[in-house]
């Protein structure tokens, strides 16, 4: 279990936050079983439910991933829910109230950037964002939903097809949040590793299959004061890791067996939306407030 101490006010990398899920306690609401973390501009909620309903609610999109169950989804006030017919689907969410029922006993992750619905007091590591980072981007909405779109959408992503030029990959966007999945079997090639940092966003990788390793360094700059040794932390699933800004970062699954990591960010990679990766860029269109 790994939770971070307060953020440093120094111009330096910021501690990581991490959390391993199941080593915390979790908040039991209608017998469903909660746990919460954050970045700057998103939480993401860990739900382990049964067959009663949860709900949701945010002032932007969603994004719900169900690695293990199918589920039923019915916005407030919009008739009939829609069917998550499958495990391993992603559904986009539209801004408001829902009520959400797993077919199945499982579990479910709910991603935001805005979630009214969620006391701070209830996020694993809300100290940590007692001081705000100036460098992050600020979220906004710079992408707006075209006319006409249902207000839940569900993407089977066995079925959704990575991009040609970066078959590692396969990424959806909501108006304020953009995802990269990661899905493969057996270990990670050690030989080709994508070490890298942000300089104004912080990333977030959910572990949700298999046992992973984060590997983690702070560059040396003048002030040695600000260095820190690596880090190779390890992380089971679920867990969640946040990157900081100009943290050096990349991940490797370790062991045998199915491994999935979703990495989050927000706002939406605009680099990845401009090369084409984004399989539901074409749903968005920019938004002339965008900062």
């Amino acid at each position: 279990m790994s939770l971070p101490p307060a953020a440093s006010a120094s111009p330096g990398v910021r501690p990581r936050s991490f959390a391993a899920f199941l080593e915390h306690p979790a908040l039991t609401l209608r017998g469903n079983r909660h746990r919460r973390m954050r970045a700057q501009n998103f939480i993401v909620e860990w739900i382990e439910a049964g067959t009663e309903p949860f709900e949701v609610e945010s002032t932007a999109e969603m994004l719900l991933i169900f690695p293990d169950a199918g589920a039923v989804i019915s916005p407030a006030g919009q008739g009939p829910g829609v069917v998550v017919p499958q495990a391993g689907s992603v559904c986009v969410l539209a801004a408001g109230r829902s009520s959400v029922r797993l077919s199945a006993p499982g579990t479910c992750a709910v991603i935001a950037s805005h979630r009214p619905d969620i006391e701070p007091a209830t996020v694993l590591n809300e100290a940590a964002y007692a001081q705000p980072d100036a460098r992050i981007k600020p979220t906004g909405q710079p992408f707006r939903r075209r006319p006409g779109a249902p207000l839940v959408q569900v993407f089977d992503m066995a079925q959704v097809p990575a991009p040609a030029d970066n078959p590692r990959l396969k990424m959806l966007q909501t108006d304020t949040l953009s995802i990269n999945w990661v899905s493969y079997h057996g270990v990670r090639d050690r030989k080709a590793l994508s070490p890298h940092s942000h300089s104004d966003l912080e990333q977030g990788s959910l572990a949700l299959a298999g046992n992973f390793i984060h590997h983690l360094r702070v560059n040396w700059g003048k002030d040695a004061n600000l260095w820190r040794d690596d880090e190779h932390l390890a992380a089971p699933s679920p867990s969640l890791v946040v990157v900081p800004v100009d943290l050096v970062h990349t991940t490797e699954g370790v062991g045998d067996g199915h491994h999935l990591l979703i990495d989050l960010f927000s706002p939406p990679r605009a680099d990845f939306i401009a090369r084409g990766w984004v399989h539901n860029a074409g749903d968005y269109s920019a938004s002339v407030t965008a900062a």
